[in-house]
């Protein structure tokens, strides 16, 4: 069977001129798309005096590439197998379901990705992270729990934004204690979410030991996670130190939620709630607001919790934004990049050129992000660092 490839001449060009090895391992992939037992390239006559100049860029590109080529037709991408709507709780009789992929590749146990989606606590469902959640488990060679919560729209737009973080709580506590089930170690969990599921993902973080039996109700303002194991309470899950994971990736997350609400986001200027077809009101219902309550709006934000190692050492932890991000905007993660140094936590943080918002999400968006463009770069750096960090044998 013939095919034929066709190269975008001025990009790959571009690609050979930079030193950045993610383009020039990009270019190779863009030979090994679409080929099989033979490889046309269609060069325009207008480039080819420029591949005359550039000849030894573009033998290694085709003998590398070519070469993956017939080492992947000689046997197809690893399957991975999808448990689809898995129900982990159900708090005020709401379902809360979560999906987990598991390679095929023959292993006993993988490590564990969770991965918390954005949407501005208003929109959006688990379904928005298949594509990165299928690209980790098949490159990665990770078990991962994509996972779904209450929106603050959900249950007659009455859910309060303590009790979404109560439920990502819960379901991590969930897929530490049954993801053995699905050929996942639970003592190689990592987290990760993007835009608000950064916010929630660092919410573990920093607020994973504040847990108590009335949540909300007390002085203190804990949290009651919406799943807890069989015979232990929540400030036993505290003491262990239940929640503990042993990585993180933060993607273009939120961090001030007491900042967010004073600059308007429970108001109907705020599109996200349109979006989820809600109307505007309080984080914590109408009985409350910032001005008179900056305690919940504090509590809920990570930004005010960032401990200095010697009191709680935090897991590696991978930071990323988009420097044309301006939902959030870059200098809000290098301010909470800047604390977790201050307090000497382990970190690492990464603005990548010309990159908007939400590119780990499926498909083409309307922040102009598109997952099959803009998050190749992005996702080799996510897997790099979770098998970095969880002492993976890195793959060749």
């Amino acid at each position: 069977m013939r095919r034929f490839l066709y190269v975008n001449i001025p990009s790959l060009y571009s690609h050979f001129k930079t030193p950045d090895a993610y383009h020039f391992r990009h270019t190779l992939a863009a030979f090994m798309l679409g080929c099989t037992e033979k490889t046309k390239i269609t060069v325009t006559r207008h480039y080819r005096e420029i591949f005359m100049r550039n000849h030894i860029n573009l033998f290694v590109a085709l003998v590398l590439g070519c070469c993956a080529l017939f080492a992947k037709a000689d046997g197809a991408a690893p399957e991975v197998k999808v448990h689809k709507a898995i129900q982990f709780a159900a708090p005020d009789n709401f379902p809360l379901t979560l999906d987990i992929y598991v390679p095929q590749t023959g292993k006993k146990s993988y490590p564990v990705l969770v991965i918390y989606h954005g949407g501005g606590w208003l929109v959006n469902n688990n379904s928005i992270m298949n594509d990165m959640a299928t690209k980790v488990a098949r490159e990665g060679e990770f078990v991962v729990a994509n996972m779904n919560y209450r929106l603050l729209g959900d249950q007659n737009n009455s859910v309060t934004m303590n009790q979404i973080i109560e439920d990502v709580f819960g379901g991590l506590l969930w897929v530490k204690e049954n993801i053995a089930q699905y050929s996942g170690d639970p003592t190689r969990v990592a987290i990760t979410g993007d835009s608000a599921g950064g916010h929630l993902t660092t919410m573990i973080l920093t607020r994973g030991r504040q847990l108590e039996s009335d949540g909300f109700a007390g002085d203190s303002l804990g949290f009651k996670p919406s799943y807890l194991p069989a015979g232990k309470t929540a400030e036993q899950i505290a003491q262990e130190d239940g929640l503990k994971v042993q990585a993180a990736v933060v993607s273009y997350g939120a961090f001030d939620l007491y900042e967010a609400a004073k600059g308007g986001f429970e108001s109907p200027n705020n599109v996200f709630w349109k979006f989820g077809n809600a109307e505007a009101r309080g984080l914590f219902g109408n009985a409350f607001n910032v001005n008179d309550n900056p305690e919940r709006y504090k509590a809920v934000s990570p930004i005010y919790f960032v401990p200095k190692a010697s009191e709680y050492p935090l897991p590696p932890q991978f930071v990323h934004v988009g420097s044309r991000d301006t939902t959030t905007p870059p200098k809000s993660a290098q301010h909470y990049v800047d604390l977790l140094k201050a307090g000497k936590q382990p970190v690492e943080y990464k603005v990548y050129p010309n990159k908007t918002h939400a590119y780990l999400d499926n498909g083409c968006n309307w922040a102009g992000s598109c997952f099959d463009k803009d998050a190749l770069w992005p996702m080799d750096d996510i897997i790099q660092f979770l098998n970095k960090s969880l002492n993976k044998t890195l793959k060749n």
